[in-house]
């Protein structure tokens, strides 16, 4: 049962939670309000009507056209959803509103639970300039950089005192959108523009900032867990496999700190450097705090404010249900588990199985009329491996929203074995229909450099 504070302070139950989302991420929530007692709501839009995250809920509430814009990103129409149905809770997943302060400030006033960090503590992260500042005056080691927003003219200035290579960020961004490499004054000032554009095109708003551009680091991850009174790190994770900065295979724990040689120092300082991320900002529900690590040292980039796309891996490793904590968390619970009752078992492995050209990334959408998987689609684990989707076979992929299909997750004791189930699970998924990534996890996942843990996010480069 989910059970939230009144304001008396006493606990009332509530019994229905509105998932604010689609796709695998939407019949994951789905998966653990059920196994709380909770009835679920599903919104789609017109291109959703038969989907999946529609079927596996037990009331579904039509918000609107295609476009994201009118449906899944229309805070309003989300709102009256949750007052039609009775829903006392709104779970966001990842991406569309899961970020925005506003939104959850918004639940509050409807007098409905949003499942996520306090909307103080989004804001406070939510402008990336920002958010370097505020983590720098806490002792979290950021790359260097310019100090807060750049205007051209101030840009130049800035890359003169700081050198080249740079890295131009939306300030507002997410996802790899918004950011160029500048390798000097004529390439800085074209990439000021590119993305200045691309940030007031997605985010509504220009404002950039520089950063120092490390060349080929690896790219890792703390993720972290709270309540009101106590935050939790649940270990690393592994995100140095990507193709334009957005991420495409996770591993936990983090093999950075293992190969080639095990660097346990290095490993504490990311920890501890993630948790006080998180305390800077009074951060509770689960987020994650993202690294670079260029050689032993470790440099802030983000701190996500929602549930991660890997948290399966995470999951696999501690054996802890990331989603139902969420709830718990949200509706008032304290966390059930200390520090140190936080222990690694294993080794596990996540592919991304998207609906896109493997060469060119470009998306594919259509009918997919074949979708085999390795185990059941059920998002549990079967011998080692688990299939969290959002489609099936007979599906229409549109061209509206996220490509991603499915994740293919496994775990086994150790990294080897977790790579030879690797292969062969990703050996016995197929998908027709529309083109897809597996042939290029199927190289990854065969290739030398990644068995030796030789990684870093050029990866895909080298592998090419």
């Amino acid at each position: 049962m989910l059970w939230t504070r009144s304001a008396g302070g006493e606990l009332d139950v509530f019994h229905k939670l509105l998932i604010a989302n689609r796709g695998e991420i939407a019949c994951r929530v789905a998966r653990a309000a059920r196994a709380l007692a909770a009835r679920t709501v599903a919104v789609y839009s017109d291109a959703d009507e038969r989907a999946l995250h529609v079927e596996q809920c037990d009331e579904a509430v039509r918000l609107g056209p295609a476009p994201a814009r009118e449906s899944y990103l229309d805070a309003e129409k989300i709102l009256a959803a949750a007052k039609r149905t009775g829903a006392e809770a709104i779970h966001p997943g990842y991406g569309f509103l899961s970020e925005q302060a506003s939104f959850a400030e918004a639940c509050a006033a409807a007098g409905v639970v949003f499942v996520g960090p306090p909307p103080g503590a989004m804001r406070a992260i939510k402008d990336k300039a920002q958010a370097r500042t505020v983590m720098r005056d806490a002792g979290v080691p950021v790359a260097p950089g310019s100090e807060g927003h750049v205007t051209p003219d101030a840009a130049l200035d800035e890359a003169r005192a700081l050198g080249f290579p740079l890295l131009v960020k939306a300030a507002g961004g997410g996802g790899g959108i918004g950011m160029q490499v500048a390798n000097d004054e004529p390439e800085l000032v074209k990439a000021l523009r590119a993305c200045a554009d691309r940030a007031r095109a997605s985010f509504g708003r220009d404002a950039v900032y520089l950063e120092r551009y490390f060349p080929a680091p690896r790219h890792v991850e703390v993720q972290v867990l709270g309540d009101d009174r106590l935050t939790l790190h649940l270990g690393a994770r592994e995100c140095s496999i990507q193709r334009r900065h957005q991420k495409i295979l996770e591993e936990a724990p983090a093999t950075a700190f293992e190969l080639p040689s095990p660097r346990p120092h290095v490993r504490e300082k990311l920890l501890h450097a993630g948790l006080a991320a998180a305390r800077a900002v009074g951060y509770a529900n689960a987020g994650t705090c993202e690294f670079l690590l260029v050689g032993d040292e470790v440099y802030f980039i983000e701190l996500n404010a929602r549930l991660q796309v890997e948290h399966p891996v995470t999951e696999a490793v501690t054996g802890l249900d990331l989603v139902q904590l969420q709830i718990r968390v949200a509706a008032g619970e304290r966390l059930p588990i200390g520090q140190d009752d936080v222990k690694t078992r294993g080794h596990a492995i996540e592919c991304r199985v998207n609906a896109e050209d493997p060469v060119k990334f470009f998306p594919s959408p259509g009918r997919i009329v074949r979708f085999d998987t390795p185990v059941p689609a059920d998002g549990r684990f079967h011998d080692g491996v688990r299939i969290d989707a959002g489609y099936r076979a007979g599906d229409t992929v549109t061209p509206f929203y996220d490509s991603l299909l499915a994740k293919l997750v496994v775990h086994a004791p150790t990294r080897r074995e977790a790579i030879a189930r690797l292969r062969a699970a990703l050996d016995a998924f197929a998908v027709e229909g529309v083109k897809t990534n597996l042939p290029l996890h199927r190289r990854v996942a065969a290739s030398d450099a990644f068995a030796r843990g030789d990684l870093d996010t050029r990866f895909l480069e080298k592998l090419a």
